[in-house]
């Protein structure tokens, strides 16, 4: 037996044999670089979890008349860089799909938004973190961690994966919005110990895409602000995008403007009749689903993409 061939034995005995068990339920298309985000256990997490897994049932509705994949049981989160084929301006936005933070939708709210990301010229690195019971923050900290180091591991890279470590932003939906304004207004201290390098270097978002928001008004409280959510003069610019008939209540996106202007932050506001709730960047008949384009626009208002 070859010397190498002892050493990849070796390798794999010391494997434990919960890795091979636990294959991920999602997994992007062949050609894509993935990264765990934490080389090992992920902080706070235990050393065993139950399998991830698709939790999506024949009840559960269509999304413009597709289905679509609701990940659970994520214990080991991970980015994963997409690529333009054509044309990349350097510009990269780390997307966080929605779910409630009791599951993720991966592929509505996440490989179709890197799709058209690319199709921009713009670099996607999509975050599957951690769920369930991982916030919104502070209830837990597990998601913003993963958001702080997928910030930090996107600056690291910057070189490598031709990104303009000034021009990266985050986009996320429902939760996963949440969790992009959490990351832009809490960026300052880490809420875990350092790692290695790239947490050395900032984690706050240059910029921030929030569609149809939750947490961010307390509903539970007549729909007043999140005290927990504080934009300074700091907090990046952002675009907001929200139904007024949104079962999750439009306050959020309104309330979270508000702060943004009292503390002179740039931000954007787009409210619309009608949309509802979970729709991804799938065309409807609904005008509302033509927000990809108007993002598109604000990006080039901003100075992030070059002006056409």
């Amino acid at each position: 037996m070859k010397v190498d061939t002892l050493v990849l034995c070796a390798a794999l005995v010391a494997i434990p044999s919960a890795s091979f068990a636990q294959t991920p339920a999602w997994q992007p298309a062949p050609g894509h670089v993935t990264l765990s985000l934490w080389p090992g256990v992920a902080p706070g997490a235990p050393a065993s979890a139950p399998a991830e897994v698709d939790t999506t049932t024949p009840k559960d509705a269509l999304i413009a008349g597709r289905p679509l994949i609701r990940l659970g049981n994520v214990s080991k989160p991970t980015l994963t860089v997409y690529a333009p084929k054509g044309k990349n301006t350097g510009a990269a936005i780390v997307v966080f799909p929605g779910g409630g933070y009791r599951i993720l939708a991966i592929d509505l709210e996440g490989a179709e938004v890197c799709d058209w990301l690319n199709s921009a010229g713009i670099i996607c690195l999509l975050v599957k973190y951690r769920v369930p019971d991982t916030g919104p923050y502070p209830k837990s900290a597990a998601a913003l961690q993963d958001a702080q180091r997928a910030l930090g591991l996107a600056r690291e890279h910057a070189p490598q994966w031709h990104i303009d470590p000034n021009r990266i932003g985050v986009l996320g939906f429902s939760a996963g919005a949440h969790l992009a304004v959490a990351l832009s207004t809490h960026y300052e201290q880490r809420l875990y110990d350092p790692v290695d390098a790239a947490d050395r270097l900032s984690c706050r978002p240059d910029f921030a895409v929030i569609i149809y928001p939750g947490y961010l008004a307390l509903t539970e409280e007549g729909m007043k602000p999140n005290p927990d959510i504080r934009p300074t003069a700091q907090t990046p610019p952002t675009f907001i995008l929200q139904a007024e008939d949104d079962p999750v209540h439009v306050e959020n996106a309104v309330e979270y403007f508000m702060a943004l202007k009292n503390a002179k932050v740039p931000a954007e506001l787009h409210i619309y009749a009608e949309g509802g709730h979970g729709y991804g960047l799938r065309r409807t008949e609904l005008p509302i689903t033509t927000w990809p384009k108007t993002v598109e626009l604000w990006l080039q208002t901003i100075k992030v993409l070059p002006a056409k």
